[in-house]
């Protein structure tokens, strides 16, 4: 049994249980390259992680969104280290004793997995990470007479479009992020949904939540050029008119160990 594990960036904390989990845990444990630096050991880069049977996220929603990019369909257990953290259900406290847990259920073949959508966007001579949270589609400054000119279509109908900051498209996970600060709906987890909010667009419609399944093109008019940002780390520039699909990428993102407790999250964010 091979178990990574990935520290946030520069935090002893992380550091620190990482370290934990590698000393107690009943199996060959892996630490990302930084962290193993940090203890004076040899580790192996984020992206080689992904040949393990488990990975361990030791931080915020951030380090989990990077180690889901560069390990899926890996399973990964996110710990949390006191923010929001949405994607991280485990706390330090019992961090050794859930990964232990899955350990063991890993070596009965007992393992389950909750999965979450991502979000895999296209267009011409674009390409972009899957998603786990939010793809957004701006221009390249936002506020009065910026912005993008744009039209949305959801499995080839016209669902909105005019000229705004931009369009947000969020997956479940995500809609407590970027999406709810623009004004979209909560979804809970268990909904298969992708949210297609608007960004401060002069003919607002309402947030729409789509099936998973639905494909999202948004076509981009009416400016010089225009930025496609993944989880906001990955960005691209297009060149308008230009058209952008979105649909479920093949390759979920499975988590391990306990499901979160949403609406304690929830408390967090007030």
């Amino acid at each position: 049994m091979h178990i990574g594990v990935v520290a946030k960036r520069d935090t002893s904390r992380a550091v620190e249980l990482a370290d934990r989990i590698r000393g107690r845990v009943d199996a060959t444990v892996t630490l990302d390259e930084l962290t193993a630096e940090a203890l004076g050991t040899e580790g192996r880069s984020v992206s080689n992680l992904a040949a393990c049977d488990l990975v361990v996220s030791v931080g915020g929603d951030g380090t989990f969104l990077f180690t889901a990019r560069e390990v899926s369909p890996t399973p990964i257990m996110g710990v949390n280290l006191g923010e929001v953290g949405f994607l991280n259900a485990v706390s330090p406290g019992d961090c050794v004793a859930a990964v232990r847990s899955a350990v063991e259920r890993l070596r009965k073949g007992e393992a389950t997995f909750h999965e979450l959508p991502q979000i895999h966007t296209e267009g011409e001579g674009l390409e972009l990470p899957a998603a786990v949270n939010e793809v957004a589609i701006v221009g390249p400054q936002r506020g009065r007479n910026n912005g993008i000119g744009y039209d949305i279509h959801v499995d080839g109908e016209r669902y909105a479009g005019g000229r705004g900051d931009g369009v947000l498209v969020s997956t479940a996970a995500g809609s407590t992020a970027y999406n709810l600060s623009e004004g979209g709906p909560l979804v809970h987890p268990d909904l298969s949904a992708f949210v297609v909010t608007e960004m401060c667009p002069a003919d607002p419609m309402p947030p729409l939540a789509v099936p998973t399944s639905a494909e999202i093109t948004v076509q981009i008019e009416d400016t010089a050029n225009a930025v496609i940002v993944a989880d906001g780390r990955s960005r691209e520039r297009v060149d308008p008119p230009t058209a952008v699909r979105l649909y479920p990428s093949e390759t979920p993102v499975r988590i391990a160990g306990p499901r979160l407790d949403f609406f304690a999250a929830l408390g967090k964010l007030e």
